[in-house]
């Protein structure tokens, strides 16, 4: 293990490489992603689960990394597309005794751990994460118990176990200010799952931090030196980044935010083209609420590869119509949270959700920072 002085930007480790052999093998999810479908599926099944969410008394609150269709019908029906942070509120907050979660299970953990009175569901409950699977609880533990001087900070991509022993649960959108006012306190932190957005944190607030070497699938693909190089092909473009993305994509960025705080930008922003660098699910969203952008998906791979740009969650892509409808109709898929792990959990995620609370401004409205490539 490294060691670093609290102002320092060098990113400390519990171990040298993430060890989730065979853990995050994307096999699996790849072949439960259903085929596209027809417009006259698509409007059936639409109209079926739309029929269901209302005969179930049930919302459904979708990501926007998960399929167009998840997110039209949610809005459609008088449910949520968000963030995982907006997804958790809202789910908590919403009077319907039935939620149907579109995302990955920590999301569907989440809800149940803040609505432990509601159902839950899941179109399919196999949709997990990297980050969540690279971060197993007992290891997490004895990283925990090795250093208990440490306020111990993790990301919303975890399973509700690792929660449990938190104090503090953030999401991409709250995580620099609540870091921040954790180091105006003195505190040391100890930070997972992810190593990207973890190392952001600290670069920013000069944090004492000991870190988790975790890292999304997804973003720990996009790659710097092919931004550049699309940069220059785009020079009036702006550059929206995900801070789960490496340090050498974060730098060349307009703006680092969340889902929520990247959607914002493009509709603000006084610019025509915007280059992305998220999810490639989180077009869909982009393109309704700013129709006269160009938006062009970061590089995930240089130019030997075979895509090059494949920035898609399997995992969200598990999610659709046909799950929806199943869960509902059968009543599979549902999420339980066993005790005390929920109870002990839920203290981390009302911590964050109180600090959001009483600082929206801070924590929501705005991006987390503007990066060099705004200079």
């Amino acid at each position: 293990m490294t060691t670093a002085s609290p102002a320092s930007a060098t990113a400390q480790y519990d171990y040298d490489q993430q060890d989730a052999s065979g853990a995050t093998c994307t096999a699996h999810a790849w072949a439960k992603v259903p085929a596209p479908l027809t417009p006259v599926q698509r409007r059936e099944l639409k109209a079926r689960a739309a029929e269901l969410l209302r005969a179930r008394g049930a919302v459904l609150v979708a990501h926007y990394y998960v399929d167009g269709d998840l997110q039209d019908l949610a809005v459609e029906t008088g449910g949520c597309v968000s963030d995982s942070l907006e997804m958790a509120r809202f789910g908590r907050d919403h009077s319907a005794q039935t939620l149907v979660v579109a995302g990955v299970r920590f999301m569907g953990e989440s809800a149940k751990i803040l609505s432990p009175a509601k159902r839950v569901l899941m179109p399919d409950l196999d949709a997990t994460c990297s980050l969540d699977l690279g971060c197993p609880s007992d290891a997490f533990n004895a990283f925990c118990d090795a250093h208990p001087d440490r306020t111990v900070v993790v990301y919303a991509n975890t399973s509700a176990a690792v929660k449990a022993r938190a104090d503090w649960m953030v999401t991409s959108s709250c995580a620099l200010p609540i870091v921040r006012h954790l180091h105006a306190q003195g505190r040391k932190i100890l930070w997972a799952p992810d190593r990207h957005l973890g190392g952001y944190i600290q670069r920013e607030t000069g944090a004492d931090m000991l870190m988790w070497n975790g890292a999304c699938i997804v973003h720990d693909e996009f790659k710097g030196l092919e931004l550049e190089l699309l940069r220059r092909e785009h020079p009036k473009a702006k550059i929206l980044v995900h801070p789960e993305s490496p340090q050498q994509v974060v730098e060349q960025a307009d703006v680092v935010g969340s889902t929520a705080q990247l959607l914002k930008a493009v509709i603000e922003l006084d610019a025509r083209e915007f280059i992305v660098a998220t999810d490639n699910g989180m077009f869909h969203r982009m393109r309704q609420a700013a129709p006269g952008k160009v938006l062009i998906e970061a590089p995930t791979a240089g130019n030997g590869a075979t895509c090059k740009s494949c920035a898609h969650c399997p995992w969200m892509a598990m999610n659709a119509l046909q799950g929806v409808i199943d869960c509902l109709a059968q009543g599979q898929g549902e999420i339980l949270v066993d005790e005390p792990i929920r109870s002990r959990a839920e203290g981390c995620i009302r911590r964050m959700l109180d600090f959001v609370a009483a600082q929206p401004a801070a924590a929501i409205a705005q991006p987390m920072a503007t990066g060099m490539g705004a200079a």
